[in-house]
This record gives structure tokens, sequence and C-alpha cells, in this order.
């Protein structure tokens, strides 16, 4: 009916000049926009850090394989660990990102596939300058065991450190632990692959670097968490991060990572000695048997050779 009406006034006034035929393009404008809105999949995020990004970007990229169209709405500031669970859990948000749990999976929808590759256990510790020597003396976890650890009260690295049998001392903000580390409260604070580095450089101002010669490695798979209500939208992240790992893109986009290409040239990963650890808190679903969700060192290696800038 629109389109007859347009054609029979544009007869009659090929200047388009008409009140109605105004009207008419102005609804059907509006109307068309109504409708691609309508289609669109609004998902509301927790604000990501500055220079913290890659988990958000992973999403975006996932979602675009998805037959219909994604927007995203960040909430006005970023949220602490603990109030971002609470608020998927009522909600206020569709989906966060973190380490696992069989909590965390009781909770929420979670999406199985490790959006880091398993980088993320591995932890580099953070020392104090002038302290390499202790480390150097560490070859086993007996030797581990003569130190003591900093950790975040509610982090899961504290249940794990400590179900290991090691000394940890907590601290309910982590900005406390850089301080606490620089007084010696403890020997180490171990910290993800792409933040070891990063935060040394933050708190250079401290008498704290990076430790040179170890990995603590143990299996913390960093998923995304989605509301129960919104199984469509987990059921699009899962589907398009497979696509991406047989399409080759999420090889791709964590190799040419800023961050992660920083880490893999910083980390001198010859030569450093892995001390394994258990992560007893690992839910019995984790998909430890595909081996293309897992990346282990020599692969890193030889990614960041394929995609270039490394050559260790």
């Amino acid at each position: 009916m629109f389109s007859k009406l347009v054609r029979q006034k544009a007869h009659y006034s090929p200047t388009i000049k008409s009140p109605l035929l105004l009207l008419i393009l102005m609804l059907s404008s509006m109307l068309s926009s109504a409708a691609l809105a309508a289609d669109t999949n609004q998902v509301t995020i927790n604000k990501p850090r500055q220079g913290s990004t890659y988990m958000f970007e992973l999403m975006k990229l996932a979602l675009s394989y998805s037959s219909q169209p994604y927007e995203f709405v960040a909430n006005a500031e970023t949220l602490s660990r603990r109030a971002q669970t609470e608020a998927v859990r009522n909600g206020d948000l569709d989906v966060m990102w973190g380490g696992t749990s069989t909590q965390m999976e009781q909770d929420f929808i979670p999406v199985r596939i490790d959006g880091y590759r398993g980088m993320m256990s591995l932890r580099f510790m953070l020392i104090r300058k002038g302290d390499q020597q202790l480390f150097d003396q560490v070859d086993d976890y007996n030797d581990l065991k003569r130190l003591t650890f900093g950790q975040g009260r509610t982090w899961a690295d504290r249940d794990i450190l400590e179900s290991a049998g090691l000394d940890v001392v907590t601290a309910p903000k982590k900005a406390s632990l850089f301080f606490m580390l620089d007084g010696e409260r403890f020997d180490a604070f171990p910290r993800g692959a792409t933040e070891a580095w990063r935060e040394a450089e933050q708190y250079s101002h401290l008498d704290i670097t990076v430790e040179n010669g170890l990995i603590i490695s143990y299996p913390l798979p960093t998923y995304f968490f989605v509301n129960k209500k919104n199984l469509t939208l987990a059921r699009d992240i899962e589907s398009g991060l497979e696509k991406m790992l047989v399409d080759g893109r999420f090889d791709e986009f964590f190799y040419n990572n800023d961050r992660i290409r920083q880490f893999l040239t910083q980390a001198d990963l010859n030569n450093r000695r892995v001390i394994q650890l258990d992560n007893p808190l690992l839910p019995k679903n984790t998909p430890l048997h595909r081996k293309e969700l897992w990346l282990s060192i020599e692969d890193l290696k030889r990614g960041m050779r394929q995609y270039g800038g490394y050559s260790g």
C-alpha cells in the first residue's frame, strides 16, 4: 500500500514536496529501523578494563558467525569479580568471563572453550628485585613449599595453591598485594601470562620484578559464563568459537593479539622450568580430552614462529 501511494503522489508532484509523501517516507524508514532493531540481540557486559579487552573482542568475533546480529552495551563502571557474578546472576549483565569453578558452572551456562587456549594456566611470579637467587634454587614442588605466595582472598588461584599445601597470604584487593610483596609480607605473587610484565611496569615505583626461570602450571580455563535465561547467547558464542577453531581464525586472533605477542617475546619460554600442580577444583566436565582446545608451551613457540615475531 505504501509503495502504491508513493508512486501515485510522485506522478502528481515530481519535486516530492507533498507532506503526505514525506510522512509516508518517514514512516517507512521508522518501520525499517524498528524491524532491524527487533532482529538485533543486545548483550549487556561489564565495562572492560583498559588494556584488557581480549575476551570481549574474542566474543564479538565468535558472535559474528551468528545469523542474527549482536550489539553490545557496557555498564557505566568496571565491576569487581564478585559484583559481576551477582550482576550476571540477577540478569543485570548477560555474560562475564573468568576462571572456571564448579560453583560458576552451576550458577551460569559455561561455554567450555578456554578463551586463552590454556595459556593462562601458566603462572609467572612477581618477586622482589634482588631475590632471584632464592628462586634459582627452586627445581621442584618440595622446593616450592619453602616459599610464601600472595593471592586475592576470593580467587580460585588461592584455593589451588592452598590445596597443594603451599603457604598463601591473602588480601581483599589486588592492588594491596603489590605493596605487600614489596613490604616482604610474602615471597612471590603468581600472575597470569599476560599480566606479570604489564603489572611489573605499572608498579615500577616498587621494588618488584618478574622472576626469570620458573613457571607454575595448573589447569584453570577462562570461560564465558552466561545468564541461565540466555541460552541462545551461550549457544551462539560456543558455535562461533568452534567454527573459529576449524577455520583458523581462533589461532589468527590469538597470535596476533598485541598482549599475547608481547608476552611470548618477553617470557623466554626456552629457559624456564615448569612445576606442575593439580587443580582439585577443576570441574569434572572440563574437556581436557580435546587436545585442540589447549596449547602447550611448544605449541605457543611454534605458533609465534608461524605468525611471525618470535624466534625462540
